[in-house]
C-alpha cells in the first residue's frame, strides 16, 4: 500500500481510541508512514505493551474474549471473537497475530507471520552485522624503549585503532627512573605523533603515581 495521511486513515483513527494521549496523539501523527510500517509500530511497542517482537502471540494461543481486528491492508475489520477471526484469516491464508495484547479490546492483526519474522530477523541480523564492538586495547612502553621496540608498538596501535578500538597506553616508572619523567612524556608525544593519521588524544597523559597513562581514540569516532 502507498504511503498515504493516516490521520485520515480508518485503522488510524481507530487507534487513536485504542491508544489514550500521549500515545494515541503521536500516532494521529504519523503521516509519514506507511500502512504496513504503521502497524509494525503497534508490534514494537513493547514499552508500553510490555510485549516484544519476539512474545507475539498467533492463531490459537490468543485467549481473549473478543478482538479488534485489522486486515492485510490495514483497513478495521472490526470487533468479533478470536475464533471469529482466526477462521477469517485462515480463508485468506493468513494468521491472525495479537500486536495490542494492553488496548481494550486487544488488537489483532491478520498477517503472513512467517514472512513478518523472516524480515524481522533478517533486519536484527544486519543490524547486529553493522553493531561494532569497542574494545580499549593496552600498550606498555618504557622511558628506557629502543627504537625497534617502540616501532612494533605504534604499529599494534595503529592496528588497534583502524580496527575501530580505543587504545590506552601506559608506561610505568621503576625507581630512579621517576627522574626521567621528561623523557616518558616526549616519548608520549612521539608516539601520539606516529598514531596521529588513525587516531587522537581522548585523554591527554596524565601522571598518576608511578604511572603515566594516555587514551587515543580513532578518528572515526570523533
Amino acid at each position: 500500500m502507498k504511503q498515504n495521511d493516516l490521520r485520515s486513515h480508518p485503522a488510524a483513527l481507530r487507534a487513536r481510541l485504542i491508544l489514550k494521549p500521549p500515545l494515541g496523539d503521536f500516532v494521529s501523527c504519523g503521516e509519514s508512514l506507511s500502512s504496513h510500517d504503521f502497524f509494525c509500530f503497534l508490534a514494537k511497542l513493547g514499552g508500553v505493551f510490555n510485549i516484544s517482537a519476539k512474545e507475539l502471540l498467533i492463531n490459537e494461543e490468543i485467549k481473549a474474549k473478543e478482538v479488534r481486528v485489522i486486515g492485510v491492508e490495514g483497513d478495521a475489520i472490526g470487533v468479533m471473537s478470536p475464533e471469529a477471526a482466526l477462521k477469517l484469516a485462515y480463508d485468506q491464508g493468513y494468521d491472525l497475530v495479537l500486536m495490542a495484547p494492553q488496548a481494550q479490546p486487544p488488537v489483532c492483526r491478520i498477517m503472513d507471520y512467517g514472512k513478518y519474522r523472516f524480515e524481522r530477523d533478517k533486519k536484527e541480523k544486519e543490524a547486529k552485522k553493522k553493531q561494532q564492538v569497542i574494545e580499549l586495547k593496552e600498550i606498555q612502553l618504557s622511558c628506557r624503549i629502543d627504537t625497534h621496540d617502540f616501532e612494533t608498538k605504534a604499529r599494534h596501535a595503529v592496528r588497534f585503532l583502524t580496527s575501530g578500538n580505543k587504545v590506552r597506553v601506559v608506561m610505568r616508572f621503576k625507581g630512579r627512573e621517576m627522574s626521567h619523567i621528561a623523557i616518558g612524556q616526549e616519548i608520549m608525544q612521539k608516539f601520539q605523533d606516529t598514531c596521529s593519521e588513525v587516531g587522537s588524544v581522548d585523554k591527554a597523559p596524565v601522571l598518576d603515581g608511578r604511572i603515566l597513562s594516555m587514551v587515543i581514540s580513532p578518528l572515526k569516532l570523533k
